[in-house]
Parts: structure tokens; sequence; C-alpha cells
């Protein structure tokens, strides 16, 4: 049986190899009037979001830590035919156009295309304008979305790898996207644990599916060690998809307890990573007050579904799941409120840990940056004044595939 790849056991093990997607031209379609549907609040720079992306990924691969790209991985992939024929298919079927006769061309027009090609139309869409006008029979559904200038949307979001997939152990979850504007993307990470060697499908279990009915997002998924996973319960990860991946953990894994963390359901705290992460053994940075808003139930293993208790508290529920003596929180804007909003939006909280006690922030977060030093985190800091402008940070940004055990 082969060696298997993927192992991630903690949140801060040394971070061995990431797998990212560097921005590119799917950010230069955003527009004002689809920005709420492609889930963005304003239009980046995109030759300055490369430039902070790519000091990112150099920041980690100075530190040890390989990186994989999105476009790599399915440029590689593609390269069979069958393989790609089916992917063409699936694209063009995800779109959900509703007319079988412009399917039928837009899968002949894609055919015709290179590997390069057909990779950055899956990504950057393709426009009205870039498809041939070809005569053809117009549906109800046509002239409904005549304004709309895409046949296949433009994937925005795809540079936040981290809600795409999670490994916990040696296993991948592939998440069920809670919003249909970022389903084409978990698709992509199906494609690459199918077919790419590299993820050694036969010996790597799945833990969830992109096809499954319940939301689940990887931002809602910390793994805490090698026995213990919190996951939020949030505006994008539903109550049912919690107890469904947990169950499966507990008779097809070492995880013995899952963390279910509530967390109020708006957009400002999309996931559990914008408002909790881990930075150190026994230290979590936390946006202040939330600690005693949220609640905190400690799952187990049952016969059908899990076994749920609620805790009396996140600090409570950690210290009994981790067998610590304490927890230490480190509140982000130093515990001042109007600094800790203003550096929450900016995703102060939503670091990357790349070893224990060792966290990349964006050096805009100057007040949570600080705080994390004065309590012993040694603090990277990228540039980040475009990136941000998605609503994610360094850990929304990379999908850690190897860590180190501790």
């Amino acid at each position: 049986m082969p060696e298997r790849f993927l192992n991630v056991s903690s949140e801060i093990g040394k971070l061995k190899i990431v797998l990212l997607h560097r921005p590119g031209r799917e950010l230069e379609r955003l527009t004002p009037q689809y920005l709420q549907e492609l889930l963005f609040d304003d239009i980046p720079w995109l030759k300055k979001m490369k430039e902070e992306h790519d000091g990112f990924a150099k920041m980690m691969e100075d530190r040890g830590c390989q990186t994989y790209y999105y476009e790599t991985l399915l440029d590689e992939i593609l390269k069979d035919r069958t393989i790609r024929f089916n992917f063409i298919t699936d694209i063009v079927t995800n779109c959900n156009i509703k007319n079988v006769d412009l399917e039928r061309l837009l899968i002949e027009f894609l055919q015709g295309k290179t590997v390069e090609e057909i990779v950055e139309i899956a990504i950057a869409g393709l426009h009205k304008r870039d498809f041939p006008d070809i005569e053809r029979e117009l549906h109800l559904v046509d002239y409904i979305r005549r304004e709309y200038p895409f046949y296949i949307n433009p994937l925005p979001n795809l540079y936040f790898t981290r809600d795409i997939g999670a490994v916990i152990g040696e296993g991948l979850s592939i998440n069920k996207m809670k919003t249909a504007a970022r389903d084409r993307e978990t698709m992509f990470l199906k494609y690459i644990y199918q077919y790419h060697p590299t993820f050694k499908r036969e010996v790597t279990p799945l833990w969830y599916d992109y096809k499954e009915t319940h939301s689940l997002e990887g931002g809602d998924i910390l793994v805490l060690s090698p026995k213990v996973v919190a996951i939020g319960c949030s505006e994008r990860t539903s109550a049912a998809a919690i107890e469904t991946i947990s169950q499966r953990l507990f008779k097809e894994s070492n995880i013995e307890k899952v963390i279910a963390v509530e967390i109020p359901c708006t957009r400002a705290y999309m996931h559990l990573d914008t408002v909790f992460t881990m930075v150190d053994q026994d230290k979590f940075t936390i946006y202040p007050g939330i600690e005693d808003t949220v609640k905190a139930y400690e799952l187990t293993a049952g016969k059908m579904t899990p076994k749920v208790k609620p805790m009396d508290s996140l600090k409570d529920a950690l210290k009994n799941a981790l067998n610590l003596p304490a927890i230490k929180f480190i509140q982000s804007g130093g515990g001042d409120e109007i600094t800790a909003a203003r550096e929450q939006w900016n995703d102060s909280t939503n670091t990357l840990a790349i070893a224990p006690g060792v966290v990349v922030t964006y050096n805009r977060n100057e007040s949570s940056n600080e705080t994390l030093r004065q309590h012993g985190i040694e603090v990277i800091e990228i540039e980040g004044s475009e990136l941000v402008r998605g609503r994610g940070g360094p850990r929304c940004m990379s999908m850690p595939l190897v860590r180190e055990d501790l």
C-alpha cells in the first residue's frame, strides 16, 4: 500500500506543504453590479494583489514550506483526454444554463481549446463576447439573462483556498459551499483528489463531498490536535453538516471530540476563523467579547449521530478537550472595542500559524499584531491592502496539505 500524502493533525505544526491559488484575470471581471452575487464588497487592484500574494507565497517558501497551485495541478490532470472531456462537461453543467443547445456548443467550443486555455476559462470565466456568434434557437432563459455578461462565471474567491477543502488527519473534506457562486471551486478539488497522483486517492479517505446536501466551509474547521477538531456553526456551515462529518471522523479517524462553536450568522463573522484562531499550544487569538457570546458544544461518537453535550463556555470546552490546565485568549486590537472592530474587518484574527507560536498576519493590523507579540508570539507581517478586499486573511488564503506532527 502506498504511503499517504496528506497529514494535518494540528493548527500549529510546522507547515510543510500548502495549496494556493494566485489571483488572476477572474478578479478583473468584478464589476459593481455583480459584487454581491460574487461575494465581494469591493473591487481590488489585480496588479498589486498579485504582488501581495507572491510575497505571501515567498514568505512561506523561505520558511521551508512547499507551495502547490490549483492552476498547475489542473493543468497536469487535464492532459488526459478523457478527464479533460469530463471536466469540460462538468464545468458547463455546473453553470446551470438550462439550454441544451447552448450547452452542447459551449462544450464543443471548450474542446477546441488547449489545456492552459481550458483552465484559464474554468477560473476566469467565459464572457459572452469571447464566444462565437453562432446561430441557434434562443430559449426563454436567454432573454431573461440577456444582460448578464458571462456564460461561465468567473471565480474571484478561488484564492481563498481554505474554504474549499480541509485536510483532517490523513483524510480530506471537499466542502459543500453555502453559495452557488463557489460550487465550481470545490469541483476542481474533487478532480484533483480523484486524478492527481500526488493526492493518493486510494489511501486518502474522503470525509465530506461537495455534492452533499448541507453546507460546510473550511474557514469553520480548525484541527486543534490529533484527536480534537473545532467546527464553527455559522452563516456558511450548518449544524447538520457538523454532525455528519463528526460521525464519520469518529468512526474512521483518530478524532475523538468535535467542539461545535455557534457564532453569530452575519457576514462580519463569516467563519469561525474570522473571530478565532489558534496561535500556540495553549493560546488563541480572539475578537473581544466573542468568548462571552458564543455557545460551545462537545460532540462525541454516538450510534447513529454524535452525542452532544453543551459546555459552560468556549474556554472550558477547549481546556477539557485538549486536556490543558489553562487556555489563553489573546484579544485582537489590544482588547479595545473600536480598534478591534476596525482591525477585525481587516481580518486581524485570521492568522495562519506556520509553526508553534509563529503566525502570519496582515501588516495593517498594527495593534493586534503588537498584542500578539506581547504574548510571546512571533508575528510575520505581509502586505494585504488589496488581498483583504475579498474579506479574508492569511488563513483564508491557504489550505495546508501537510504539517509536521507536534
